[in-house]
């Protein structure tokens, strides 16, 4: 399937111009003066660059009554027309693809979810490419082109080549991704790691929104931390940052499958949860489902599994903290179903691991369905789209 629709450029063709249409889409509806304020440039810059936008049809002026000055008009204020073009975002787990339609301001029209017999690359493709040509069928009833398509996997994934270095859910190395998909589906295709699109969408559109440093820790399968520091999602040099997961809580810990032993995910993560419990009461329990039932029916063993993995959270959150104080970190993914059986471990032992002023880090719980990964996908293509990373 080769979509024939093409994508416009976005008319902010200046770094200033995408610094104000990005305030007004994450912390607006704004007024002129407000965003000034908010991005340090000058009322005239920012009257310079929302014309275009707003010619565009990209913003749209409100009279807002609200806030009538003493004297003279009332204020206008600038807010994003989310109608004004659509995005795809898809996540790839181990067994489902999950792909969601959204608008500019990222509000999910459509979700589908399909099953994923095989997980290598061309079946990847092609049952991705099958769902992209269900969502641009449901895109066609909306009116409005779709312009671009984000995809999330989780593991190693170098977003400026657009290769998935390696996924060890998929056991995928060097899969030029965003190539291979864009080849497929016509689109302009975004490739990141599944944590770091879902920081995208909790810094533009989430619990981020208007914070300059925070992360985003997610408990489940793997334990993953994606970070934004100065208002900007750390990449690193190569790809790689903020894997919490791989911080060393106990050396004479469980084997990772990293290579080293006792890091977070060799405690927390869901397998190690599962085994964990399976070797300390003989139960031979196969998924974490089984596993939470157990620790709620109040088997010893299995909730002191699941305490050492909430204390585990807590020592590697800790550790966010004191290397880069973020106002806030959000707990996020699939694991907080068990969150009742490790919530207290986590705040303890990040009371504990915490260094000074550390502490008065602002740690929330933020339960998301499986849709929500998806939805981080396309706000990376949001987020190519506006930034011209084309």
């Amino acid at each position: 399937m080769r979509s024939t629709r093409r994508a416009e450029t976005f008319p902010a063709n200046t770094p200033a111009a995408s610094q104000i249409f990005t305030t007004v889409l994450s912390q607006g509806p704004l007024t002129r003066l407000e965003v000034a304020r908010r991005t340090g440039l000058s009322p005239a810059a920012v009257t310079k660059a929302v014309r275009p936008l707003i010619e565009a049809g990209y913003l749209v002026e409100d009279v807002d009554a609200d806030a009538r000055p003493a004297l003279g008009r009332p204020a206008n204020l600038v807010r994003v027309d989310g109608g004004r073009a659509l995005f795809l975002g898809v996540k790839v787990t181990g067994d489902e693809i999950i792909g969601v339609l959204t608008d500019l301001c990222c509000r999910i029209r459509v979700a589908r979810h399909v099953p994923l017999p095989a997980r290598d690359p061309a079946a990847v493709l092609r049952f991705t490419a099958e769902l992209v040509g269900e969502l641009l069928a449901e895109a066609d009833r909306f009116g409005v082109r779709v312009q671009g398509l984000g995809i999330a996997v989780s593991g190693d994934v170098d977003r400026g080549a657009g290769v998935v270095r390696y996924s060890p859910f998929l056991e995928w190395r060097d899969v030029p991704l965003a190539e291979l998909a864009a080849m497929t589906t016509g689109l302009h295709v975004t490739v990141d790691n599944d944590v770091r699109a879902l920081t995208v969408a909790e810094q533009w559109f989430g619990a981020g929104a208007g914070l300059s440093d925070f992360a985003v820790v997610t408990v489940g399968a793997g334990i993953g931390c994606g970070l934004v520091v100065h208002g900007r999602v750390v990449h690193g040099a190569h790809g790689v940052a903020g894997e919490i997961g791989h911080v060393t809580v106990d050396p004479a810990g469980p084997p990772c499958h990293c290579g080293n032993r006792g890091c977070v995910e060799a405690v927390a993560g869901d397998a190690a949860i599962v085994r964990q419990i399976r070797e300390a009461t003989g139960i031979e329990i196969t998924d974490t489902a089984q596993a939470v039932a157990l620790a709620h029916d109040g088997v010893a063993a299995a909730r002191a599994v699941y305490a050492r993995a909430g204390e585990a959270i807590g020592r590697g959150i800790a550790t966010v903290a004191n290397l880069l104080g973020p106002e806030r970190v959000i707990i996020s993914g699939e694991g907080l179903a068990a969150h009742d059986l490790f919530a207290e471990q986590i705040r303890d032992a990040f009371a504990a691991a915490a260094f000074g002023s550390a502490a008065e880090c602002d740690v929330q719980t933020r339960p998301l369905p499986f849709e929500e990964w998806a939805r981080g996908a396309a706000a990376t293509a949001i987020q190519s789209f506006i930034t011209a990373d084309r």
